[in-house]
């Protein structure tokens, strides 16, 4: 046979066809052959180094720290861990092993517990094998001696996916004495896992059922570089101290508790304050724009629910009761009440665009094992609004919400990303409404120039929709506001306008959430900023603090001449060291500490001392009222 002809960026070469792609490599740069994990064929999926190149190709290199290529990389880290738990736990059976964000995990089926002190054992035994450089070797053999292998070694998981396989032949992968089922591809040598750690144990089930064996997951995470690793347990010790659970409680803000019932938050003072501030935020920003507040019930009928769609589509995330043997939906969103307020009376196409808008509190029947502090909760509220518009409206409309969400993340200082999410399998109305919905939001994002992903069969029942995820201080993505456009529920619920034709006409309903969930936003919040927030924001802008008792008439002048200002101001008139109650209000985060001394009582002047530690200089009290009352007016939001 001759020669077939292999190119990879501008070089081309004829090689021996069966060549593998890691000798072409090698004889075309040595140098980036350390750095490739794996390569794609004419532009297809990655594939091993090892696999043979039968006809002529381009070659496309996959770098280990290239996204495709940390994924290779944890994916073997992932099988080496395997490797290391079984020769460290005899009887230990294995069941899979993905790689996932930042990492990679194996569930195993073992009579007795993993506990943390075994997670050094296995990471030392990881380096073990590595250091030794096992090749991973693919093997590709008939589905019933792939069975026959892993009955023989006693992996009966393995054997249960094999017979769900629709196909006669399967790949194995094995490197040492590990042999696992697997797709591939792989890194070629394990040596290649150089910065690696074992990270924890958790508990699972086989296949995510929790009728079936019940399994214990241990996570790990690799990168390409030591200092990528390095960068990312620091992000988690980070992480750890920013935890919004743990500076609630540190803060005072907000508790859960056992007795009130899993999900539902209970603000403390402080919380409820941060509250209150971000939605006396949301509605002069929202009146600014033209939108109106509305209330809607929290229970509706059930009728209405199934008129909606949502008994059908979205019941096993909703709770129901009955009052006087009449059945009730507890609202999971607000847009019923919504468009019950647009039908009270009949609405001309002068009066459209209609935005309403709702800091509506709405409960969803969350699974327990998913409850995660403020992010993830069974009770929480929505800064919701629905805009009923001309067609001719819409794309101006949707546009409209997308500079809003802009300026209001502008103001946080959080960088976003945005998808498009169109028709899920489960859902309700037409095929052509669904692609007049998708067309106007693709259109709206298209024409704002704003860069987007299609994320497929995510959208809410009833229409597709934008999702904004935002960034963190952490680099950390959230997802936040959604832009959905329903050409649907007004359908179905009747809901016409008169136009200047003096015809009935369908008007279109687009649902957003700007923050979204005020829970989940504030759990972001207190972890973006690590809980010292800006003046603005803060529950507590400031604390006045006396040396001795001769000094508290004008701490107290001081702090009702400040409180009547609008300030949120503490006072500590403790008989404490003032180093004690310094320290303490710095614990607290607060902004600004005020101290009382007898040059302070005798100058009426207070100097202010920053929570960083700063010390501005002494300044008359109505200079100080004035500067802190400027310094809590919210950032301006205008376009």
């Amino acid at each position: 046979m001759g020669k077939i002809t292999v190119t990879v960026g501008e070089i081309t070469r004829n090689v021996d066809p069966g060549v593998s792609a890691e000798e072409v490599l090698r004889n075309l740069d040595a140098d980036m052959l350390p750095t490739v994990v794996a390569v794609k064929e004419n532009g297809g999926l990655p594939v091993d180094l090892s696999r043979p190149i039968e006809h002529d190709t381009r070659l496309t290199p996959v770098l280990v720290d290239s996204e495709e290529g940390l994924d290779i990389l944890r994916h073997s880290a992932a099988h080496v861990m395997a490797e290391a738990v079984q020769a460290l736990f005899p009887g230990v059976k294995v069941t899979i092993g993905p790689s996932i964000e930042n990492g990679f995990y194996y569930d195993f089926d073992y009579e007795q517990s993993f506990t943390p002190e075994d997670l050094p054992r296995i990471e030392a035994r990881m380096k073990k094998i590595i250091k030794k450089g096992a090749r991973f070797q693919r093997t590709e053999m008939k589905r019933e001696d792939a069975i026959r292998l892993f009955e023989e070694r006693g992996e009966p998981y393995k054997v249960e996916l094999l017979k769900e396989i629709d196909q006669d032949d399967v790949s194995v992968y094995r490197q040492g004495d590990f042999v696992d089922l697997c797709r591939g591809p792989h890194i070629p040598n394990a040596r290649m896992i150089r910065a690696f750690k074992i990270m924890s144990v958790a508990g699972a089930y086989w296949r995510g059922d929790e009728n079936r064996q019940r399994l214990q997951r241990i996570y790990g995470t690799a990168f390409s570089k030591q200092e990528d690793l390095d960068l990312y347990l620091h992000r988690l010790e980070e992480a750890q101290r920013r935890d919004h659970r743990k500076l609630g409680k540190e803060l005072d803000l907000f508790s859960f508790h056992d007795e009130a019932g899993a999900g539902l938050v209970v603000y403390h003072p402080k919380g409820a304050s941060l509250r209150s501030i971000l939605m006396d935020f949301e509605r002069e920003e929202h009146r600014k724009r033209g939108y109106e507040e509305v209330v809607g019930p929290q229970l509706l009928k059930l009728d209405l629910w199934k008129r909606s769609g949502h008994y059908e589509n979205y019941r096993e995330n909703m709770y129901f009761t009955q009052i006087d043997e009449v059945d009730y939906g507890i609202k999971p969103m607000n847009c019923l009440a919504h468009m019950l307020i647009y039908k009270s009376r009949v609405r001309s196409f002068r009066d459209l665009p209609i935005r309403y808008f709702e800091l509506g509190t709405v409960h969803r029947h969350e699974r327990s094992g998913v409850l995660h502090g403020l992010t993830r909760v069974r009770q929480f509220t929505q800064d919701d609004a629905h805009i009923l518009c001309m067609p001719d409206q819409l794309n101006g409309e949707i546009q409209g919400v997308l500079d809003f969400v802009a300026d209001v993340m502008q103001v946080f200082q959080f960088p976003f990303e945005v998808e498009l999410s169109t028709r899920p399998e489960k859902s309700i109305g037409s095929d052509e409404d669904w692609d007049r919905a998708t067309w106007a939001l693709k259109n709206a994002l298209d024409e704002k120039g704003l860069a987007y992903d299609i994320n497929e069969g995510d959208g809410a029942f009833y229409g597709p929709k934008i999702d904004v995820k935002i960034r963190d201080a952490l680099d950390r993505s959230w997802q936040c506001a959604t832009i959905q456009c329903d050409f649907t529920l007004p359908d179905r619920f009747d809901l016409n306008y008169v136009g200047s034709d003096n015809e009935r006409h369908r008007p279109i309903m687009i649902h957003r959430v700007i923050l979204g969930s005020l829970e989940r936003f504030l759990g972001v919040l207190i972890e973006h900023y690590a809980g010292a927030f800006p003046v603005w924001l803060s529950p507590v802008q400031a604390i006045l603090l006396n040396v001795t008792d001769r000094n508290i008439p004008f701490l107290e002048d001081a702090h009702k001449r400040m409180m009547l200002a609008g300030l949120r101001v503490e006072k500590d008139i403790r008989n404490e060291k003032l180093g004690f109650k310094i320290r303490e209000a710095q614990l607290k985060k607060i902004p600004y500490m005020l101290v009382v001394g007898d040059r302070e009582s005798d100058s009426g002047t207070l100097a202010p001392r920053k929570r960083d530690g700063e010390q501005l200089d002494p300044m008359p009290l109505d200079e100080l009222i004035s500067m802190l009352v400027e310094e809590s007016k919210p950032p301006v939001v205008s376009r």
